[in-house]
């Protein structure tokens, strides 16, 4: 039987190889979003399909869903090394009030041997600097501030190991105007929102020092090539006390290292911040939430969604009353300090909130508020709580309701959400799904980042990863990376935030109508 069944085996290989030439296989491909494919799933369905669901064809959600999908198979394809991502030296970040301009900061270590910096956490930029082989630069000292137990540091390429300098024929350096030859330095400016603020110098790759936890697993260290920018000359803010010691951008852009770590496949495309009221918090890359975040959709500027991180809000809600007229596209960035809205939208909202205030208005003229109560040393008054419902009809309770005022004031629709609105939530910013997530959290109960704050490893040796010609990115706009919007200096006043005088209660009411420049 066995022998019977080997020569028929042979008879039917014969054939088939004989044959191979005469048969031809074909197989009609349909687009998934075509005319044919609505109508095969519409009786597939048995007619319960809406056509009203199919995106229309080159709309913007056309192309996001596209997007999604290239995305989706590309980590199927490439999966993702680790669960969570945070720098080695931990994923704790740290807020010391005015004497560093009210930003959050992390430690980070970059090069080899590794060298550490303080640097601030931006989700409005992209670009990620640090002070080195400095023309002008604020000073690194611990002494020199008053919350440092230790020394800043200074970055050289020269004495990284791993470091290399991008040339201009990078395509990262396509449009930059300071090229004269191929092999020249590939130069950047990084120009922020604040007055006079920028970081310029050269872009250089790099490793980034980077640590991932499992429950109560021995961490494990890996070094991620990444792009940085060698800042040799800051001006503005950054003299002043803001970000001396350089700023992690985390916006969508694709220079960005929450960018570069999904693009090598370490992790997924998605990070997050905690920010506690008692100045400590977390930063984790590939954190995608829980089943308790809720959510809204980021919405395109411009047509695009890797200019900046932006939110749909509905209306704004002042105690029981949810505004109308109040709804604003709103930018969300951690590198702004406070929270600001359209001025329309801010004199609904502050008109209500006096209205519902039951106490006293004065004006103290040592104050330069417009809205303080007189109240009982013993009894405050009841203040209103606020809240932002956004498009997806989620309702965002704000735990720290400041707003900021400047005097370049100038009408525009677009707000920005900043990290005081962000205190005392894990927010979640969820790239490859295209939506902002947040939970109330005290940064503490994130269950995956208990114990993420190990020691760095005494042998220098972690594993190292793709280098970034596998990082690159098509944005030929990011060889001179504007950064949309960051540090609002400490000059800035703040509003709607309760202050306990002695025997007076003040509201600052004053407000900065926020003014973009969306070209970069």
């Amino acid at each position: 039987m066995a022998n019977r069944a080997l020569a028929l085996f042979f008879i039917m290989a014969c054939l088939l190889v004989n044959g191979s030439v005469a048969l031809t296989f074909s197989t009609k491909l349909i687009h998934r979003f075509s005319d044919e494919a609505k109508a095969l799933l519409g009786s597939s369905r048995g007619g319960n399909f809406s056509a009203k669901l199919w995106p229309k064809r080159n709309s913007l959600e056309y192309f996001r869903l596209l997007l999604r999908g290239d995305v989706n198979r590309q980590r199927i394809k490439l999966g993702s090394k680790y669960d969570l991502l945070f720098p080695s030296e931990g994923s704790e970040t740290l807020f010391f009030g005015n004497d560093f301009d009210w930003l959050h900061y992390t430690w980070i270590d970059i090069g080899t041997p590794n060298v550490s910096f303080l640097v601030a956490l931006d989700a409005g930029s992209d670009l990620l600097w640090v002070p080195c082989d400095c023309i002008q630069c604020a000073p690194l000292s611990a002494s020199y501030y008053n919350t440092l137990d230790r020394d800043m540091s200074e970055y050289s390429p020269s004495l990284s190991s791993t470091s290399k300098q991008l040339p201009c024929s990078h395509q990262l350096c396509k449009l930059s105007t300071n090229c004269k030859g191929p092999k020249d330095p590939c130069h950047y400016t990084a120009e922020y929102n604040t007055e006079n603020t920028s970081s310029s110098g050269f872009l250089i790759e790099d490793k980034l020092h980077l640590a991932s936890s499992s429950g109560h697993a021995k961490p494990t260290y890996v070094q991620a090539s990444v792009i940085l920018g060698c800042g040799r000359k800051q001006s503005g803010g950054y003299l002043e006390g803001a970000a001396p010691d350089g700023v992690m951008g985390l916006g969508p852009g694709e220079i960005s290292i929450p960018s570069l770590l999904a693009k090598a496949g370490l992790v997924q495309n998605s990070f997050s911040l905690c920010f506690d009221d008692n100045g400590s918090g977390r930063l984790l890359f590939g954190d995608e939430g829980v089943v308790t975040h809720q959510y809204t959709p980021f919405l395109p500027i411009a047509g695009k969604y890797n200019i900046a991180y932006s939110v749909g809000v509905e209306s704004y809600c002042v105690g029981s009353s949810c505004l109308q007229e109040t709804g604003f596209q709103a930018l969300v960035d951690s590198g702004s300090s406070f929270t600001y809205v359209p001025s329309k939208a801010y004199k609904t909202i502050i008109l209500e909130f006096d209205k519902q205030m039951n106490a006293t208005r004065i004006s103290p003229q040592q104050y330069p508020w417009t809205y303080c109560y007189n109240v009982s040393s013993l009894e405050l008054p009841n203040i209103p709580t606020m809240k932002l419902i956004f498009t997806s009809n989620q309702s965002f309770l704000i735990q720290n309701p400041v707003l900021s005022d400047s005097a370049n004031q100038t009408e525009d629709e677009y707000g920005i959400i900043g990290q005081n609105y962000m205190m005392g939530y894990r927010m979640v910013f969820d790239r490859e799904n295209l939506r902002l997530g947040w939970s109330k959290s005290n940064c503490d109960d994130i269950s995956k980042g208990k114990g993420l704050n190990p020691a760095p490893p005494s042998d220098g040796s972690p594993g190292t990863l793709p280098a970034s010609e596998q990082q690159s990115t098509a944005n030929t706009q990011a060889a001179e990376p504007t950064a949309m919007a960051v540090t609002t200096t400490s000059t800035s006043s703040v509003a709607v935030l309760s202050y306990q005088i002695p025997y007076r209660f003040c509201i600052l009411t004053s407000f900065l109508l926020l003014m973009y420049p969306f070209s970069t």
